[in-house]
């Protein structure tokens, strides 16, 4: 049962100019608009009567440790000419296609082998023979950057992954490498070669090992053997010597894109990795808060956040208009290590973290747990740590509200089940989490009820809102990729509406792919096919969920209908959405859009609630 033609919300959106102006002029009509200007007033704060609640949701990818893996929008033209001009010297290089052995000179090998002898890394012997016979006279491009079973093995992507970024108790360290955060100029191999190797082999770190303790490590330390029983491309002769072989994987990777960027934008690309790094990561957080407390985005009830790091938390936390207006709701043990967690922003003016002391219920608290718990297949449902955050909150009932005048056994506030939620890569967990959630409030329901049964009439059943990365895709792969129709359609078996009503899967809320400086380049994109390559993530990944009805319990004095009014989307910050344009951009610090929703919350006979 999904919604109805009656009930379908209304899609409004506010378009900037876009790159199909031969279309004319695709902008809504001043009466299409006023719903979404209407956005910017105020919701239901105090002596509200309950009966709207605005809604949004945003994974702000809190993670981008490599600044150029994905294109940006950028203001700066000579952004596109050099990603252009990198391309182009990626797929016909000619002449300037040097070898391995011309960039780092012997001297450098020589030292790099003195230094990884003298870390005590062992089979160096091994490694040393594979770079005299398999690498040292390999074409840079032809032969090294693009080797699909180099991707295989993961011999650069691996070390990257593990040395681009590293917290080090409240210090963030990056790898000095084209594709870190590393703000440092490297406009040579000399110079860059003189703080690799000092970061790789001199510097220290802390970091937290498996038992819990602080333990200070050489960042060549923290790599691991690369084990054929999970990557078969790899030897048993190169996993013998896997950490060594890393190490010089990692230093000609890294060499080579020094040199490539030196030679097609000696000029401009530092300039413009600081400009990305300053956006992206430095100055993120504070430009999520400009967002997230703007006109736009300060009426919200409810906001629902994914990705969110630690240090994100902590900026909401110390920044005063945050704290002032909102209950920051984060899981009860942060995520540290992958750093993306799910929260939840709730007005606190409107909402009770715990229930009224005169209230008889419990209703309060975090139930990640219990959700988890009630999932069919874990397995099947790849859940990391940080991505599910479901708690109870409680509506306040102010004296002016129309709610203070609900029977008694009603008016203590509408309970409600916020969950915040980012799907794995593939979206294969996500039905199985609304799944479990749904358990849960029909569990719930049923337990009250029986409570009840003895005592006099159940309370009001709690409403779900639910903002979520779905990860679900414009095409289904049953199996191997979750399609947006193939969700919604689940959905309505379980009596679950979507923001959106009757989806369209070209409706996208991301709009990004791989550029060419990354280490797996099998998933790069030219920029001329960026509009048409599947490997270009242009996708319906971002909803928010609700129950579509309570009719199922009409009995139950209270139940509640939530319908979706106006739905919005925006890739600006501001309340637009430009079509066409890819993001993240140098203003828009993520690759998902914003979605943000009215909801009307209309009770089922609301003249029984209300005394005569």
């Amino acid at each position: 049962m999904g919604l109805t033609s009656e009930s379908a919300p209304r899609f409004v959106e506010r378009k900037e100019e876009t790159k199909s102006s031969a279309e004319g002029d695709t902008r809504p009509t001043e009466e299409e608009t006023q719903p979404l200007a209407n956005l910017h007033g105020s919701s239901n704060m105090e002596g509200a009567d309950g009966r709207n609640l605005r809604v949004a949701t945003w994974n702000v990818a809190s993670i981008n440790n490599n600044p150029f893996e994905y294109f940006v929008s950028h203001d700066d033209p000579a952004y596109l000419k050099m990603m252009q001009d990198i391309e182009k010297f990626m797929t016909s290089p000619g002449e300037q296609d040097v070898t391995l052995g011309e960039i780092m000179s012997d001297r450098m090998f020589k030292e790099l082998a003195a230094l990884v002898e003298n870390a005590g890394i062992g089979d160096l012997e091994q490694a040393m023979e594979y770079w005299e016979e398999n690498l040292r006279d390999r074409r840079v491009v032809a032969d090294f950057l693009t080797d699909t079973e180099i991707g295989a093995k993961r011999l650069c992507s691996l070390p990257d992954r593990v040395t681009n970024t590293i917290h080090s108790g409240m210090e963030i360290v990056c790898r000095p490498t084209v594709i870190s955060c590393y703000r440092e100029a490297l406009p040579n191999i000399e110079q860059w070669w003189a703080q690799w190797k000092d970061f790789m082999f001199a510097k220290e770190v802390q970091i937290v090992t498996k038992t819990g303790l602080t333990a200070s490590r050489r960042v060549c330390e923290l790599l691991d053997p690369i084990k054929q029983s999970k990557y078969p491309a790899i030897t048993e002769a190169e996993q013998a010597c896997s950490i060594s072989l890393q190490i010089i994987y990692l230093a000609a990777f890294d060499a080579s894109l020094v040199f490539m960027m030196n030679l097609v934008a000696p000029r401009d690309w530092h300039r413009i990795k600081t400009s990305l790094v300053d956006v992206l990561h430095q100055n993120k957080c504070v430009r999520v808060i400009d967002i997230l407390t703007g006109p736009v985005y300060a009426s919200c009830d409810v906001i629902f956040l994914q990705e969110v790091s630690a240090a994100m938390v902590r900026d909401f936390e110390n920044n005063s208009n945050m704290k002032e207006k909102y209950h920051i709701l984060s899981p009860e043990t942060l995520d540290g290590k992958r750093d993306q967690n799910s929260i939840i922003l709730a007005v606190s003016c409107r909402f009770s973290k715990e229930s009224s002391q005169k209230c008889s219920q419990t209703w309060g608290g975090e139930i990640s747990a219990q959700i988890i718990g009630l999932i069919d297949d874990v397995k099947s449902a790849p859940i990391a740590a940080g991505d599910l955050f479901v708690v109870c909150c409680q509506e306040k009932v102010s004296k002016t509200s129309k709610l203070s005048n609900i029977k008694p056994a009603h008016q203590h506030g509408q309970r409600f089940i916020f969950a915040s939620f980012h799907g794995d890569t593939d979206g294969l967990a996500t039905i199985p989490v609304v799944t479990a959630v749904k358990k849960y409030m029909t569990l719930l329901t049923s337990d009250e009820s029986a409570v009840a049964a003895g005592i006099g009439s159940a309370p009001c059943p709690p409403l779900l809102v639910f903002g979520m990365d779905a990860n679900t895709y414009k095409v289904h792969d049953e199996g191997k990729r979750q399609g947006v129709i193939d969700f919604t359609k689940h959905l309505a078996m379980m009596n679950i509406a979507t923001c959106w009503g009757a989806v369209d899967p070209n409706l996208y809320t991301t709009y990004n792919a791989r550029t060419f400086l990354q280490p797996q380049l099998n998933k790069a994109v030219r920029f001329s096919d960026y509009d048409t390559s599947k490997l270009t993530d242009k996708n319906p990944k971002d909803h928010i969920l609700f129950e579509s009805t309570t009719s199922h319990l009409r009995n139950v004095s209270g139940g509640k209908e939530v319908r979706a009014k106006y739905v919005f989307r925006d890739n600006t910050g501001d309340g637009n959405f430009i079509a066409d344009m890819p993001f993240p951009t140098s203003s828009f610090p993520s690759d998902h859009a914003i979605v943000c929703v009215d909801l009307e919350l209309v009770p089922h006979h609301f003249s029984d609630l209300v005394s005569s």
